[in-house]
């Protein structure tokens, strides 16, 4: 009876642990995806799905196509006509939901920004860099040509001194 009582005080936390896992999870396999898209020529869902299941991540057709979706992969046709998946470039998704999601991600995981010439240095919790960088790339902001995130840190490259610090201060206001 005491070990029962233990328990359901603890479970909040233990719901808590759960999900940042499964956020792990899901970062690590959103990572693959992009690296699988990246090197090879995906032509299908289910081509995707066999090769994930081949570096260990089980997963099914339904959470490959929402991740596909979240990544904004796109088909695109080679000069001999062949289709494959490719992470979309040009895709610009709904504004008020990126802007939504980057305030979120920012109030949840970022601790610093600062820039310096067309450099942004964005600092966050241990492990969440990645998954903030993801956010801003998705955000397809105009000024940002593009992000590289290690742990804790982010360094996005900036048009020029003036969009590095209309981004930084945008981004310290979130």
């Amino acid at each position: 009876m005491h070990k029962r009582h233990f328990w359901f005080i603890f479970m909040p936390e233990y719901k808590l642990i759960k999900q940042e896992k499964q956020n792990m999870i899901r970062n690590e396999r959103l990572k693959i995806i992009r690296e699988i898209v990246s090197s090879g020529k995906i032509s299908s869902q289910e081509n995707l799905v066999e090769e994930l299941k081949n570096r260990g991540y089980d997963v099914t057709q339904a959470t490959v196509s929402r991740d596909m979706q979240f990544l904004n992969l796109v088909k695109v046709r080679n000069s001999a006509g062949s289709e494959y998946y490719s992470i979309s470039g040009s895709y610009t998704a709904d504004p008020q939901f990126n802007l939504t999601r980057v305030k979120a991600k920012f109030r949840e995981n970022v601790l610093m920004v600062r820039y310096a010439g067309n450099l942004i240095v964005i600092r966050t919790h241990p492990g969440e860099a990645q998954g903030v960088a993801a956010v801003i790339d998705g955000s397809n902001f105009s000024e940002i040509l593009g992000t590289v995130a290690g742990d804790d840190t982010i360094v996005c490259v900036a048009e020029n001194q003036q969009a590095a610090k209309k981004m930084s201060e945008f981004f310290a206001d979130l």
